[in-house]
């Protein structure tokens, strides 16, 4: 059965606001754009919060104004908000590296290593926009910027399982079932990161979200 388009859409959504944290990134999502959106998706997609920005990614791939291994700057995507660098994003200074490659030498991906990396100085001069800003900043660093993405997943991690305890809280509407039908792949990635009680999380959504 033919997914419908509104479901294609979110996943598609997904993708977009993930690629940051996915093994490939752009050069690995952008061929799946092109590939499974239609008219009725990109409609669909312009009824999202910033679906319209990626929607208008699938028109510059497709048109090749877009080379299928990047993105246009302004169209990145950043959890929902779009992250414009400034030129004091665009670098650390040798003090902000030291201290970050400390931090992340040692994080693991729990509650108490993420505060400490929000605390940090090199951190907290990019604002709401810190998961991103670091990751933009660290373009010149690989050997850090692959770190960095054990912090990113992690952030992913504890928003998926307060968004999956939030859905099970009440009776799950068809509209929010849709929804984490799309996104199961992302809550099979990151709940078991949290043991059993993770496992067990993931249980109980794909039967809230099961079709009867």
């Amino acid at each position: 059965m033919k997914e419908r388009p509104a479901i294609v859409a979110q996943r598609l959504l997904n993708l977009y606001r993930q690629a940051h944290v996915i093994a490939g990134g752009w050069p690995a999502v952008n061929p799946i754009f092109v590939s499974d959106s239609d008219s009725s998706v990109i409609a669909e997609l312009k009824k999202l919060p910033t679906g319209g920005k990626l929607a208008q990614h699938i028109a510059n791939l497709q048109t090749g104004k877009t080379p299928m291994n990047s993105i246009d700057r302004e169209l990145m995507p950043y959890g929902g908000a779009m992250f414009v660098p400034s030129a004091e994003s665009e670098k650390f200074s040798d003090g902000e590296v030291g201290e970050l490659e400390r931090a992340l030498n040692k994080f693991a991906p729990d509650e108490d290593h993420l505060k400490e990396i929000k605390e940090l100085g090199a951190v907290k001069k990019f604002g709401d926009d810190w998961l991103a800003g670091v990751g933009f900043a660290l373009s010149s660093r690989p050997d850090l910027a692959e770190k960095w993405k054990i912090v990113q997943q992690t952030v992913r991690a504890y928003d998926l399982w307060s968004t999956a305890n939030n859905i099970l809280s009440s009776p799950v509407a068809e509209r929010e079932r849709a929804r984490v039908q799309a996104d199961l792949p992302e809550y099979e990635t990151y709940l078991p990161m949290f043991g059993d009680a993770g496992k067990e999380l993931l249980s109980k959504l794909r039967a809230a979200v099961s079709t009867v």
